[in-house]
């Protein structure tokens, strides 16, 4: 049975991908900082490790290991302070460097590294990007992982480590934070939102799809050396998605238009213009790569993978409110 180690187990990604892992027939070790944030994930070795950082000691987490998918990250903060890019680079891009370093002295097979679509900019114009366009990222934890990609490139080609390279666009799904949960809760709530002329293109990904994504990097010889931009295949308006989302939760869609240049002139005077941008702008993936390449196909649609994630949340007790 092959062995793969998880970082970032607790996770979002993690708790949704390491059933799936043991489902293919994986035996699955994780890594974590503290043994009670991994409670209820159902593997077969936990190793405690510290932060993640250009010292972390991960030696002990390697052995018998034949592939690695390492998700842990510092995340986008939104009120990060002035060393925003120093904290992320030691942990995205030295701590990303230190693991694919440490793999490849203990003979590990392949590498799977979750980066991300900001990679390639914060948004799209006439065409949607692709692996091959020059990388443009725009803040500290995009450069970071940026630079992680880069790296990995290059002790894979001086090791032999097989490394993968995922940029997923926004992920959704149950465990889901940040903005998604905000959208549940404001629909949840059948608060009205003046989106309702959004003509802007955004792909998604369902965390079920990454996840199978994933697993099919792991083996397949195709994959080896490879970037991929993926997705649902279902790119949707931000007013289609608030509609979508409203009719998985059993609510209304409550919209309004409003011109995009007054949501804009709002959305600065308040601080917020890149949340507004977010809203308003496209970004849009092309993923014929790895559908060509390694014949995938997501498992899941948007309909089913919004169901799962209505039905998550409910099921938190969120509690009624009625408008």
């Amino acid at each position: 049975m092959k062995s793969i180690l998880v970082t970032g187990a607790s996770g979002f990604v993690g708790r949704a991908l390491c059933p799936v892992l043991r489902a293919a027939g994986y035996r699955v070790a994780i890594t974590t900082r503290e043994k009670a944030a991994v409670q209820g994930l159902d593997v077969d070795d936990v190793h405690v490790t510290s932060p993640l950082g250009p010292r972390t000691d991960w030696r002990p987490a390697l052995g018998g290991v034949q592939a690695v998918v390492h998700l842990a990250a510092r995340v986008h903060v939104m009120d990060d302070t002035a060393d925003a890019a120093q904290r992320h680079r030691q942990a995205n891009t030295e701590g990303t460097l230190r693991l694919a370093e440490a793999a490849g002295a203990a003979g590990v097979g392949r590498f799977v590294f979750l980066s991300t679509v900001k990679v390639n900019g914060e948004r799209t114009a006439a065409a949607p990007f692709r692996e091959s366009d020059t990388p443009t990222p725009a803040d500290p934890y995009a450069v970071s992982k940026s630079e992680a990609e880069t790296g990995l490139a290059a002790i894979a080609r001086r090791t032999g480590l097989e490394a993968v390279i995922l940029r997923p666009p926004l992920v959704y799904g149950p465990g889901v934070g940040g903005n998604f949960l905000a959208l549940l809760k404001v629909c949840q709530a059948r608060t009205p939102l003046p989106l309702a002329g959004a003509a802007n293109r955004r792909s998604l990904i369902f965390v079920g799809n990454l996840a199978d994504a994933i697993v099919g990097c792991l083996d397949h010889p195709a994959a080896v050396g490879e970037t991929y931009l993926l997705s649902d295949g279902e790119d949707v308006s931000t007013a289609e998605l608030v509609r979508h989302t409203a009719q998985a939760l059993g609510r209304p869609a409550r919209l309004f238009s409003m011109p995009g240049g007054i949501l804009r002139l709002a959305g600065s005077a308040v601080g917020k213009s890149a949340t507004v941008a977010r809203l308003l702008d496209s970004l849009v993936v092309d993923d014929g790569k790895i559908r060509r390449q390694l014949g995938w196909t997501p498992p899941f649609t948007l309909t089913q993978g919004l169901s799962e994630t209505a039905a998550w949340f409910q099921a938190r007790g969120e509690g009624e409110t009625s408008q």
